[in-house]
């Protein structure tokens, strides 16, 4: 079990299996790696610095910058404080598309990082923890306006919502109307790297939210502000209008959002308004398990096993919340606009197509009450051989549930109890095999927000081990414009990329085979990788995404160790034997027979392969093992400068 990190719960949809690959764009053995770069928003690298061999190759290590390296940054911070320098790649991070400086400041130090880790710098939950305590006697004074608000984020449900929940108990208590907004910010959807997929699935899953809500009388008002800086202010004009003095949201663990809130709860008493910001998204909040040394878990296996027995100790927390209760009528005539109002279609950053609108309607039908079935579904059909089916990316075995769970149109804490209640015992441990190891999975998305609230440089463009960073990586366009449009000579590589470039989807199994072979094989910074699979991912959830890649690239807690690199055609023999994977997303061997379809330049089918436009590897397996394990070895000996 604890080799297998899943990057987000199973979510493999098998609805897009009925729609047809477009073959031509998958035939072509060549492709333009800078046009298909700039289409992936991925800055490449300036084609002038190469190394001999064609390949653009990562920062100089430190202490060859320190011996006067001609290579001169530009960026410069001019102190002395290790705290606050830039990391000695850190310009190479900004010409790769790694670090956004357009939100963000420069990759961090390694010093920088170790201090969040040694508790030296607050942490970013703390502040904001700080500023909910600090301000809790006066904003509890404050008397509840005309209307009451909650601010949907990442909970687009109705039910099993706490600040939902904590909101409407508030309105009906003082005889006021809920009032539900959400704001879409366009800069945030280009600083957090979301998929103009997710952005459509968001879209429609709040026109069905809009709908849900107004048959209690509730408005839901969804507005476009486009300057994030200036969401804040938007937010209090809007609470100023509707004369709203309590406004509720649930706590995201991303650095951004935490920093926000914290200023955003102050701010708010200024104004004579009590923001309350309410722990939901994990069953057990971070900060709840530490380990006997009384610190944060970052291996996963006692992580589960204290997670499990806190919820067997305090039941409560599986506890779920009720809907919202009815407005009172007179809501329906004061909001009428807002009831009239229609959801904002993308930001011009974030369309798609209609050919794509239409498509993913099919594949990610939106809303609660889709995410309620498929749940249901899944328990009814796979649930309890989930153990043995889970890993076959072409069996319809999943729970097709991350998009919701990302979206928050589902709760783990609801998906949890649901489960439970299928087993044959209240022990999440116990009983059917199929049911614990998918309880297991859905705990994953607890334990790497665990591992964000504690460790946030995580959400700053470092690996948890800052070590890590002295590896020297690859940036070679044409290789990674190879992994992007699957055509790297590997099938199942290839398979699972176009999978993801068509669905907006990609199996478990396959993101992991995908990743490893990005880091390990092509050593290429795997967090262009993470970047790619954000901006792709109809189920794109950072913690998640990030867990998943340090794994897979042995940089992040609980790690794969660096000398395990997966052999993708053992990978492909082992979890597509037939290659029924591999013919659906590669079309160019659909013709090719048996155990070929793994191999077919090396397996005697070349000469199909080629005819159909199908490439060659890119890289051999031995040799790219061989020079993984001398480049991590290399990087590691060189400590955490």
């Amino acid at each position: 079990m604890c080799l297998i990190r899943y990057f987000l719960v199973k979510s493999f949809n098998f609805k897009c299996l009925v729609f047809p690959v477009r073959q031509q764009a998958f035939q072509k053995p060549t492709v333009n790696p800078r046009a298909f770069a700039a289409s992936t928003s991925l800055k490449m690298p300036p084609k002038k610095v190469v190394a001999e061999n064609g390949k653009r190759k990562a920062s100089e290590p430190p202490e060859s910058k320190a011996n006067g390296s001609s290579k001169k940054s530009k960026i410069t911070n001019g102190t002395s404080d290790p705290l606050h320098k830039p990391h000695h790649s850190a310009q190479e991070a900004e010409e790769n598309g790694i670090v956004l400086r357009k939100f963000y400041p420069h990759e961090m130090s390694n010093e920088r990082a170790i201090a969040y880790n040694n508790d030296e710098l607050p942490r970013p939950i703390d502040v904001l923890a700080s500023a909910l305590e600090e301000t809790r006697d006066q904003r509890d004074r404050i008397e509840v306006g005309d209307a009451v608000v909650h601010w949907f984020k990442c909970d687009l449900r109705t039910k099993d919502n706490k600040a939902l929940d904590t909101a409407s108990e508030t309105a009906k208590e003082k005889g006021v109307p809920l009032v539900a907004m959400y704001i879409v910010s366009p800069q945030d959807f280009e600083a957090h790297l979301t998929a103009p997929v997710r952005v459509d699935f968001i879209l429609r899953t709040l026109e069905v939210l809009k709908e849900e809500l107004a048959m209690l009388d509730i408005p839901l008002y969804v507005e476009t502000v486009e300057k994030r800086k200036t969401i804040p202010d938007r937010i209090m004009e809007l609470l100023k209008e509707w004369n709203a003095r309590h406004l509720f949201a649930n706590l995201e663990y991303e650095v951004d959002e935490l920093r926000r809130e914290a200023e955003l709860v102050r701010s708010c008493l200024e104004n004579g308004v009590a923001f309350d910001v309410m722990a939901d998204t994990c069953i057990v909040s971070p900060g709840e398990l530490t380990s006997g040394t009384g610190k944060q878990y970052s291996v996963y296996t006692p992580w589960f096993r204290a997670w499990i027995a806190y919820i067997h100790e305090h039941n409560d927390v599986l506890d779920l919340f009720g809907p919202p209760s009815k407005n009172p009528s007179s809501a329906r005539k004061r909001f009428s606009k807002i009831f009239d109002s229609k959801i904002p279609s993308a930001p011009s950053n974030k369309k798609i197509t209609d050919e794509e609108k239409t498509r993913f309607k099919s594949m990610w039908p939106p809303g609660e009450a889709e995410a309620h079935s498929r749940l249901s579904k899944f328990l009814d059909d796979r649930a309890r051989k989930y153990d043995e089916t889970r890993n076959f990316p072409f069996a319809a075995t999943t729970s097709c549930l991350s998009a919701h769970f990302a979206a928050g149109t589902l709760s783990t804490r609801t998906a949890v109890r649901a489960a439970r209640s299928y087993n044959s015992t209240t022990k999440l441990n116990g009983g059917n095999q199929g049911l614990q190891t998918w309880i297991s999975e859905v705990a994953w998305r607890d334990f790497y927000r665990h591992v964000l609230a504690h460790w946030p440089y995580v959400c700053m463009n470092k690996p948890f081990k800052p070590e890590y960073t002295n590896i020297t990586w690859e940036y070679n366009d044409e290789h990674f414009a190879a992994w992007c449009s699957g055509q790297t000579g590997y099938p199942i590589v290839d398979a699972a990329m176009r999978q993801l470039n068509h669905c907006g989807y990609m199996h478990n199994r396959c993101r992991m085979i995908a990743a490893s072979f990005l880091a390990k094989h092509l050593l290429l910074d795997w967090r262009m990788g993470e970047r790619y699979f954000m901006e792709h991912l109809v189920d794109g959830d950072f913690a998640s995404n990030n867990g998943g890649w340090g794994f897979s690239a042995s940089t992040g807690v609980d790690p794969q160790p660096y000398f395990r690199i997966f052999n993708p055609l053992l990978q492909s023999e082992r979890f597509d034997k037939e290659g029924e994977y591999i013919r659906k997303w590669v079309p160019e061997l659909r013709g090719v027979g048996g155990n070929a379809i793994h191999d077919p330049y090396e397996r005697g089918a070349g000469r199909e392969a080629k005819k159909g436009g199908y490439p060659e590897r890119i890289v051999r397996h031995k040799e790219s093992r061989e020079r993984c394990l001398a480049r991590y070895k290399e990087g590691l000996g060189r400590g955490t400068a």
